[in-house]
């Protein structure tokens, strides 16, 4: 005799599943969380970068004066309680100056990031799964990127193409992608024989598919705890090109040409180099700090 199915029998069977994935990926995010919260350097980096994250957002509204109004009577005066980090050599609040440069050195770590990561992946996955001769020649030309000293790279590329915050950005983000693209092909390298991915390409998909579908997904987790360990680098790189004259110009208040302001006057008015010295330590060691946390939290040999 034939057995009869109800006729929403396929469909319930159907939404139970879709709700036992979603409720195993909300559990596996649950977990993930629970071992970072564990780490507790962790969690205050993620409050530090947090609290950095919103003072650039709303400078406008927290710097109590204008980075750029100068007072030539105040010159290297010390800190008061109007003024708690005094003015710099030509008269201008060092701590206005220093929230709004905030935003110079957040910008440029997301978006340079941004920039590397994509290129980043898109390179390693495509020599990871096409291996052969697109291996060898993206594979040379990543470890030449990666035998050059970087910031001599930046310098000369800033100089040709002029500084600006635009070309910072620019430079530093397609410069800074051979770290992403040797771990990144490295995973895949891995994961281009396992089953799910003989099975896709068994069913008739194409490579473009199994790449951006089934093989990125699987390496955003060494990814996003590489670019959080990378964003205090280019902090510095950024505030590097800034201290030598090529990033940001003037009177735009950066961390870097700040501290390019302060070191003739370093002996007389100290407090010009010290507040944007410590703004670069503390941002550094947050990201710094955050990715350990995320390597931990992200690694699924961890136990809960």
């Amino acid at each position: 005799m034939r057995r009869l199915h109800a006729p929403g029998a396929g469909l319930g069977a159907a939404v139970a599943t879709r709700s036992t994935a979603t409720s195993h990926r909300r559990s596996e995010a649950w977990r993930a969380w629970r071992r970072f919260t564990r780490y507790r350097p962790g969690v205050a980096g993620l409050i530090v970068v947090a609290l950095i994250g919103l003072v650039a957002i709303f400078a406008n509204v927290l710097a109590p004066y204008s980075p750029t109004a100068v007072h030539p009577s105040m010159r290297g005066a010390g800190p008061t309680l109007a003024h708690p980090l005094g003015y710099d050599h030509v008269g201008r609040d060092i701590l206005s100056r220093l929230i709004y440069g905030s935003r110079i050195a957040i910008v440029v770590a997301v978006l340079a990031t941004g920039i590397a990561v994509a290129i980043g992946v898109a390179i390693g996955t495509t020599a990871g799964y096409l291996g052969g001769r697109v291996d060898a020649v993206l594979s040379r030309i990543t470890d030449a990127l990666m035998a050059f000293p970087i910031l001599v790279l930046l310098i000369a590329l800033v100089a040709v193409l002029g500084p600006s915050l635009a070309n910072v950005i620019l430079v530093i983000g397609t410069t800074a992608w051979a770290s992403y693209a040797r771990v990144v092909r490295a995973e895949v390298l891995s994961l281009r024989e396992q089953e799910f991915v003989l099975a896709a390409r068994a069913t008739g998909a194409t490579d473009r598919r199994i790449i951006w579908r089934h093989l990125v997904p699987n390496v955003v987790g060494p990814v996003i705890v590489l670019a959080t360990l990378s964003v205090g680098n280019i902090i510095i790189l950024e505030a590097a090109l800034s201290f030598l004259g090529l990033g940001v110009r003037p009177p735009t208040p950066d961390w870097g040409g700040m501290l390019a302001d302060g070191r003739a006057f370093i002996t007389i008015y100290p407090q010009i180099v010290i507040a944007p010295g410590a703004m670069i330590a503390i941002t550094v060691l947050a990201f710094n700090l955050l990715g350990d946390g995320l390597r931990d939290a992200l690694d699924p040999r961890q136990r809960d």
